[in-house]
């Protein structure tokens, strides 16, 4: 993945950093990047966290959806009794091993 560079008037020092943290971080919060430099040496960059969208549009899903492989359920259901025990997983066979679905008997 490519980045791009941050503008050549968003080069701060490590010495700018430590000074002008508040309003660098209020840059990155605006989208702004910055290049850290020491000794005028490039080191490292300062870029905004890219935010998380609760929601995925319906067109955005039917786009990548396409590019899904087709799952055939018939045999995946096949491939599942054929690998998983599901006797082992059954809460059911647990709480009657415990006596609480006996019948009242009286």
């Amino acid at each position: 993945m490519n980045t791009p560079q941050p503008e050549p008037s968003h080069q701060i020092s490590q010495r700018d950093l430590r000074n002008r943290s508040a309003e660098i971080m209020d840059g990155l919060e605006r989208g702004e990047r910055y290049a850290v430099t020491r000794n005028g040496h490039h080191i490292g960059d300062l870029v905004p966290i890219r935010r998380r969208r609760r929601a995925v549009s319906r067109a955005e899903f039917t786009a990548v959806s396409r590019g899904m492989p087709w799952l055939d359920d018939r045999k995946y259901r096949e491939d599942m009794d054929r690998h998983v025990n599901d006797e082992l997983y059954d809460p059911y066979d647990r709480a009657y091993g415990r006596g609480e679905f006996t019948e009242n008997k009286e």
